[in-house]
């Protein structure tokens, strides 16, 4: 009777050992590199079409665990965790919060492990604390830059665009996340562009629409009720707020015949290309989630495979360790090359 007790002792202590021992991802079934994969909130558009670009450039060459962060850092860092203690060969990050990076980085330190981070950009100081850091996304300023000239040419081939005549453009502007690289410069580049090419301009607006479209609505109902016919432009710092002001805009009895009011996005995603396509937009900067989501995986794919993050890639690295994927503008006359990056 003792000897059975202790057989069955023996036999529950290695079966709860084995249960509390993380699976790799060898053992979960897969032979392919396991890589931990954040995506700092999914229901963000632009992001929606970057995660689906990781996915499909991962097919057959990794297994991803890709998470949702639900914009909670605290909840990213808990995920990174849990990638770590999973066994996962590399770590690739949307960060929630930019300044959270030297933490992911201490994380990825201890555990040895080379991380991506892409979309949000890491301050220089975090990159350069760590050998195995890398960052894949934009020139911020080169996005404002895009739109501003779009914006700039388009008020010059327009002249009826200046309601009142007064040979100044009043704009609104909604601002995406305060803070964020993105937002900042092109919020900064995109209204510098066009006083540097001799527009003069009137800030009726700028808030914060937290790049979602229903805040944009919101936003731009109450400028509507407040400046009416005054409002000559309407720039965004990307195409979900646009939208967000395009269906206010319509509600409100815009955007028929003798009340046009141009807007111009950032992200060239399929919804606004649609309404470029109809006439209701101007155009948008692309903001390129195909190719972006493939460098993702491309570095990803070298690191776990032990080779260098470059090795057999047309992608080249900046001095801040980064592979920079062009903007483009983009309207009516070039929407096929927009369209291209989504597999249209």
């Amino acid at each position: 009777m003792k000897r059975t007790l202790i057989v069955l002792l023996v036999f529950v202590m290695t079966f709860s050992l084995v249960a509390c021992t993380p699976a790799t991802p060898a053992e979960s079934g897969s032979e392919l590199p396991g890589v931990g994969v954040t995506i700092y909130k999914f229901d963000d558009n632009f992001m929606s079409f970057v995660r689906g670009a990781i996915q499909r450039e991962a097919e057959g060459k990794l297994d991803l665990t890709l998470v949702d962060s639900a914009n909670d850092q605290a909840k990213q860092n808990e995920q990174v965790d849990g990638f770590i203690q999973k066994g996962v060969k590399v770590l690739a990050i949307n960060l929630v919060d930019p300044q959270a990076a030297s933490a992911i980085i201490e994380k990825a330190k201890v555990a040895d492990l080379p991380v991506v981070f892409y979309n949000k950009e890491p301050d220089q100081s975090a990159m350069d604390s760590y050998d195995k850091a890398w960052y894949v996304g934009t020139r911020s300023a080169e996005s404002g830059e895009i739109q501003g000239q779009m914006i700039l040419d388009a008020w010059n081939a327009n002249p009826d665009w200046d309601k009142n005549g007064d040979g100044v453009m009043q704009y609104v502007l909604l601002k995406g996340e305060p803070g964020h690289p993105d937002a900042e410069a092109r919020t900064k580049y995109a209204v510098e562009t066009v006083v540097n090419g001799g527009v003069q301009v009137e800030e009726l607006e700028l808030q914060t629409g937290m790049w979602d479209t229903a805040k944009g609505k919101d936003l731009m109902d109450t400028w509507i009720s407040k400046h009416g016919d005054a409002i000559e432009m309407v720039i965004a710092n990307n195409d979900a707020m646009a939208l967000g002001a395009l269906t206010s805009l319509e509600a409100a009895g815009y955007m028929v015949e003798g009340k046009f009011v141009p807007i111009v996005g950032v992200d060239a995603i399929p919804d606004a290309l649609a309404k470029i396509e109809e006439g209701k937009l101007v155009g948008s900067v692309l903001n390129d989630a195909g190719n972006q989501g493939k460098a993702v995986i491309d570095l990803a794919n070298n690191l776990a495979n032990g080779k260098d993050v470059l090795e057999g890639l047309d992608w080249t690295l900046d001095e801040a360790k980064a592979v920079r994927v062009p903007y483009k503008a983009i309207t009516l006359d070039n929407l096929d090359d927009a369209k291209a990056s989504y597999g249209q």
